[in-house]
């Protein structure tokens, strides 16, 4: 499991195999390509994993439909990783909250 975390340190979402959950534990995306380019359930862009952190970059190219990735099921509670510490935002993106993930 990887903990995914905003550009101020606050745990926002974590990884487990090829899924994203929220902090809910509720499956919010998926990494078709085994890379860190993150779509929704639906093959619509989410965001990017930069190291353990989580961001959507308004400049993320289009890849086309990735297909359907099958049910993940329920990973479980994650516990609670803490706080990772300030980062500054890469060129081009934003951050999201835990309020926005834990509407998907």
């Amino acid at each position: 499991m990887k903990y995914l975390f905003d550009s101020h340190g606050n745990w926002i979402a974590f990884k487990l195999g090829r899924f994203i959950f929220n902090t809910n534990s509720n499956n919010i995306g998926w990494l078709p390509w085994n890379d860190d380019y993150v779509v929704d359930m639906s093959g619509n862009y989410l965001g990017h994993i930069y190291n353990n952190r989580f961001f959507k970059n308004a400049h993320a190219p289009y890849r086309g439909y990735p297909g359907y990735p099958g049910y993940p099921g329920y990973p479980g509670y994650p516990g609670y990783p803490g706080y990772a510490g300030y980062v500054t935002l890469p060129s081009g993106c934003s951050d999201f909250t835990e309020e926005q993930l834990n509407q998907l």
